[in-house]
């Protein structure tokens, strides 16, 4: 280990002031400042929020719906709204402009989603398949089927209807990739304008869409390769993409930051917030629980399972585990040097046992009565070991 960094490790675990004076004594304070400054500005990114993603509770359908965008489904009407959507850095940043808001059914053969969009200005250009849609204001939907943050989908609709799906492996931050060429086969989606798209002058009020997405190609990354059965939770978020727009020569066009000439940045409005402006973060998406009963015939609770707690808890090493490659190039094999002190998670036994290599690590965390062991890795999966 060289100096700068055990000067380091020194300042995380003890009294800054007693090592300031140490160091400034020692002569050594000039070395341990650059440090601390070198360390402090390389941290990789956290949520900025505390961890309590929203739930939900998807009840069946009594039969198949029919996608026409509306919503208008007596089915529909019996299914519950989420809470309007927030920023995606949630309390850190002011209410959205204009509403957003979602409910869920499934029956056995899709997953459907409906959404309403509150609008003033409904437009989009994008009409080719697999175009990056949110280059338009658009509404996104994330589905882990597993919780383990890995191998997820992604679906991006504009006003139009034009569709970009995709399949996640893992997030951007941990290499990714993104695997374009996937398809969601069977997809049905349609959107509905409760307005006029494209046209400026008017005042439209809102957009809604409606999707159905089959269990037969959503199966492929959940547990067991199998649909959910009553009282299985998977990971789910709702993202929309909202850019400023302006009419210029008769047409929308997005309002320009006066210093740089570029576009503003877009808003980002979601169900479930990460903390930061990231939605690729499914650690933080919301829970879907799947009911058994139809909708309006009888009422479910939401279960909140401990071992989610103990995933979150493993979170905390591997973010910090990312912060100390970043500074150093290798991985730490004791929560001291990571800077992490005690996290009680109820039923799980803290520590958690780390093992490093010069370019891998892993942390397991296992339960009190020695049944249940739960694993993350340098690439952030997690899950049961």
């Amino acid at each position: 280990m060289n100096k700068k960094r055990a000067l380091i490790i020194l300042v995380k675990i003890f009294s800054p002031v007693l090592i300031v004076a140490a160091l400034v004594l020692s002569g050594l304070w000039p070395l341990a400042s650059a440090g601390v400054k070198e360390f402090s500005s390389q941290l990789f990114p956290e949520p900025g929020i505390s961890f309590a993603p929203p739930h939900y509770i998807c009840y069946r359908a009594p039969q198949p719906l029919t996608v026409d965008g509306k919503l208008d489904d007596p089915v529909w009407k019996k299914a519950a709204w989420t809470g309007l959507f927030a920023d995606i850095e949630g309390s850190l940043k002011p209410k959205p402009r204009f509403k957003t808001r979602a409910k869920m059914l499934w029956d056995d053969e899709y997953f459907y989603i409906g959404a309403e969009l509150e609008e003033t200005d409904i437009w989009a250009t994008l009409t080719q398949r697999d175009s990056i849609i949110f280059y338009d204001n658009d509404f996104e939907v994330f589905i882990d089927p597993s919780g383990s943050t890995h191998l997820y989908y992604e679906l991006e609709l504009n006003a139009l209807g034009t569709p970009w799906d995709l399949l996640l492996v893992k997030p951007y931050r941990d290499g990714g990739p993104a695997v374009h060429a996937w398809n969601i086969q069977g997809l049905k989606a349609k959107v509905f304008g409760d307005g006029t798209v494209n046209q400026p002058g008017d005042k439209d009020k809102s957009w809604s869409v409606e999707i159905a997405l089959p269990w037969k190609v959503l199966k492929e990354c959940a547990p067991g390769k199998k649909p959910p059965l009553a009282g299985d939770q998977w990971r789910v978020n709702f993202s929309r993409v909202e850019y400023r727009v302006e009419v210029k020569d008769g047409l929308y066009s997005k309002v320009a930051d006066p210093a740089t000439g570029k576009p503003l940045p877009e808003d980002n409005w979601v169900w479930a917030p990460t903390g930061l402006i990231n939605i690729h973060y499914p650690e933080m998406w919301g829970y879907v629980q799947f009911a058994d009963g139809v909708i309006g015939e009888r009422k479910d609770t939401f279960i909140s399972r401990p071992e989610e707690e103990a995933k979150w808890a493993l979170r905390h090493v591997y973010y910090k585990q990312k912060t100390h490659f970043q500074n150093y190039g290798a991985y730490a094999d004791s929560l001291i040097e990571l800077g992490l002190g005690e996290i009680k998670v109820k039923g799980y036994s803290w520590p958690p046992q780390i093992r490093t290599t010069w370019n891998q690590w892993e942390a397991l965390l296992e339960s009190e009565d020695g049944k249940e062991r739960f694993r993350i890795t340098h690439d952030g999966w997690v899950g049961r070991n």
